[in-house]
């Protein structure tokens, strides 16, 4: 059957009907990606954040399905559809870092090294230093930035400030897209921190920044054209 997503009765039977079907595809035939799909569904659709925070749980736990272990652990962090629980969002970051989420191992990582009075989970920077590297093995452009910040300016009594090091991680984070590490990079070549000095290639990232910033304003420009239509 087509559809008509511009009449609004259509709309509502079409919502119904996938409801139906994430309902079927999970509880009958206990797909764990559909089940993903219909907490999905409860957040975005049926705006029951409880039951999307119920299935996320569920999910991951029954079914080991990584995406939906980092959701639950959002919801605990935030407390949504949940009593915030920092300890248990905590947990569940692990979980969903050793299956394969690299937005876990991110957070799992800044979890434990942010020094913060709020903060509930346990200091410790060489555990949260290994999360950020499996989230920057695993392509994560913010684990590799958050590196390289560690080792550009070191943390006392835990890390030697290592610009070598912060040259790699940074040059790491600049490939897979992170504007302010290629930035970061454009002042090694200049300055010749934590590698050799080559004003050429201080040159090239530098036109690089100035190319992701003009890519940056023209995904916003849109908007802005429609806010003042």
């Amino acid at each position: 059957m087509a559809w008509d997503l511009k009449n609004e009765e259509e709309v509502k039977q079409y919502l119904e009907n996938l409801g139906t079907e994430y309902r079927f595809g999970c509880l009958s035939e206990k797909k764990p990606e559909v089940c993903h799909l219909l907490g999905d569904f409860m957040e975005s659709i049926k705006k029951d954040f409880n039951k999307a925070a119920s299935l996320y749980r569920s999910t991951c736990d029954d079914y080991h399905f990584g995406r939906s272990c980092h959701k639950f652990a959002t919801y605990s962090l935030t407390g949504k559809g949940c009593q915030a629980d920092q300890p248990k969002a905590f947990e569940y970051f692990k979980k969903g870092c050793s299956l394969g989420e690299a937005d876990s191992c991110l957070y799992a990582g800044l979890l434990c090294t942010s020094n913060n009075e709020k903060h509930q989970v346990k200091l410790d920077y060489p555990q949260g230093m290994g999360f950020l590297n499996q989230s920057c093995d695993k392509g994560n452009h913010n684990g590799c930035y958050y590196l390289s910040g560690m080792y550009l300016s070191g943390v006392p009594n835990i890390l030697e400030k290592n610009m070598t090091m912060a040259y790699n991680y940074s040059m790491k984070a600049c490939e897979l897209g992170n504007i302010y590490a290629c930035a970061n990079v454009s002042r090694m070549y200049s300055k010749g921190d934590g590698v050799a000095q080559n004003p050429e290639l201080a040159s090239k990232y530098k036109s690089k920044v100035l190319e992701m910033e003009k890519e940056m304003r023209g995904q916003f420009r849109p908007i802005e054209m429609e806010r003042g239509a």
